[in-house]
C-alpha cells in the first residue's frame, strides 16, 4: 500500500489546477495522485491524467463535499489521504512531507490540516484576514495538536467553534484507518468541520502544521464576498446552530475593530495618505459584505429556497441543520483503540 495518496475534487480546474498538480509533481514524498472530475467541460480530466493522475468521474448532480471525499477516500490506496481543492496549490516541494509529519505528533492523530497563504496578488483585506486567523492557531509557529478529553465528548457543537474544532479540507491529510470509522457525512457545506467534531468526540485527535501552506486565496467582488459569508455562515448555523449577532451596535464594534486592526498593520503606517485611505475602503467594504453574509446566512431558514438559492455563490438552495448533539451521534465517546 503506498504511503500517501493526494486526493482532489475537480470541475472545471483551469489554470489552477494545473498550478496545483505542478507543484505536487515537485513533492518530496512519492504518492498516488487521484482525482474525481465531476465531467469538467474545460478539459481538466486530460490535464490530470498528463499529470499522472488516476482520474474518477462522475455526473455533476453525484457531487457533495462529504459524498465526493469519501469516494476518493474510498478508492485511495494510500494508508493516509491527503485533501486539497483544485485551487490550493502546495507552498513549497516539502507541503506533503510536513502534513504526514503531524500524525508523528501523537499516535490518536487521525486528521491534520495546513493554513491557506494569500496568493501574492491578493488583496490587503484578504492577506491580513487568512494571516490573521491561521495566526491564531499557531502564534509561535509550532504545531499542535487538539483532543476531547472523555468528559468533554458530550460537549455541544457550537462549544466548539473556533480553534478547538477548526478543521479545512482544502489543506487536509486524514488517515484512512480513522475514516473507516468516522467518515465524512454526506452533508451539502462545512463537511470539514463536522469531520472534526465527529473525530474529535471519537477520542481521535486532530494536529494543525503551520509550517505546511498552501496558496489558497480569493479576490472577490462585494457582491461575491456577501454571498460566499453568507455560504458559510449559513454553514455555521447548520453545524453549530451559531446565529451572528445582528445589533447596529456588535455590528459597529466588528466593523471598527477591523479598521484598527488594518491601521496597525505595517503597509499602512508607512503609506501615503492616499493609499491608506484607499486601503481603509476596501477594508470596509469587504467586512461589511462579510458582516451583510453572515446575519444573512446564519438566518438562513428563515428565507425560501429561492431566496436561498439567489444569496448563495455556490447556488445551494437547501437550508439543512444538523443535530451534532444528539446523545446517540456515532462514535460519541469511544476508544479509538478499542
Amino acid at each position: 500500500m503506498s504511503v500517501v495518496t493526494v486526493a482532489i475534487p475537480v470541475l472545471d480546474g483551469g489554470e489552477l489546477l494545473v498550478r496545483t498538480l505542478t507543484a505536487l509533481a515537485t513533492q518530496t514524498v512519492e504518492h498516488e495522485l487521484l482525482i474525481c472530475d465531476s465531467r469538467s467541460t474545460d478539459g481538466s480530466a486530460d490535464v490530470a491524467r498528463a499529470h499522472g493522475a488516476r482520474v474518477l468521474e462522475i455526473a455533476p448532480g453525484r457531487f457533495s463535499h462529504g459524498g465526493t471525499r469519501n469516494l476518493l477516500m474510498q478508492e485511495a490506496e494510500g494508508a493516509h489521504v491527503a485533501l486539497l481543492t483544485q485551487d490550493a496549490e502546495p507552498a513549497d516541494e516539502r507541503w506533503l512531507e510536513r502534513l504526514l509529519g503531524g500524525f508523528a505528533l501523537a499516535d490518536d492523530v487521525a486528521i491534520v490540516c495546513g493554513p491557506y497563504r494569500p496568493r501574492p496578488n491578493a488583496a490587503f483585506p484578504v492577506r491580513v484576514e487568512l494571516e490573521r486567523w491561521f495566526a491564531s492557531l499557531s502564534p509561535d509557529g509550532e504545531a499542535t495538536v487538539e483532543r476531547l478529553g472523555p468528559q468533554e465528548r458530550s460537549l455541544p457543537a457550537r462549544e466548539l467553534i473556533g480553534r478547538r474544532g477548526f478543521f479545512t479540507d482544502a489543506n487536509a491529510c486524514v488517515a484512512r484507518s480513522a475514516w473507516a470509522q468516522v467518515p465524512f457525512r454526506e452533508v451539502p457545506y462545512a463537511e470539514d468541520r463536522v469531520l472534526a467534531i465527529d473525530m474529535l468526540r471519537a477520542g481521535y485527535a486532530k494536529a494543525f502544521v503551520a509550517e505546511a501552506a498552501v496558496l489558497h486565496s480569493h479576490d472577490y467582488t462585494t457582491s461575491q464576498q456577501l454571498r460566499r459569508s453568507f455560504d458559510e455562515w449559513r454553514g455555521l448555523r447548520e453545524v453549530y446552530g451559531w446565529r451572528e449577532p445582528a445589533s447596529p451596535a456588535h455590528l459597529s464594534r466588528q466593523l471598527r475593530g477591523e479598521l484598527s486592526a488594518a491601521r496597525r498593520e505595517p503597509s499602512i503606517r508607512g503609506a501615503s495618505l492616499a493609499r491608506r485611505r484607499a486601503t481603509l475602503l476596501a477594508v470596509s467594504r469587504h467586512h461589511l459584505a462579510r458582516l451583510a453574509g453572515a446575519v444573512l446566512g446564519s438566518r438562513a431558514g428563515l428565507f425560501p429556497a429561492i431566496a436561498r438559492r439567489e444569496l448563495s455563490l455556490e447556488r445551494r438552495g437547501s437550508f439543512a441543520p444538523l443535530d451534532l448533539d444528539m446523545p446517540a451521534n456515532r462514535q460519541l465517546n469511544q476508544d479509538p483503540k478499542s
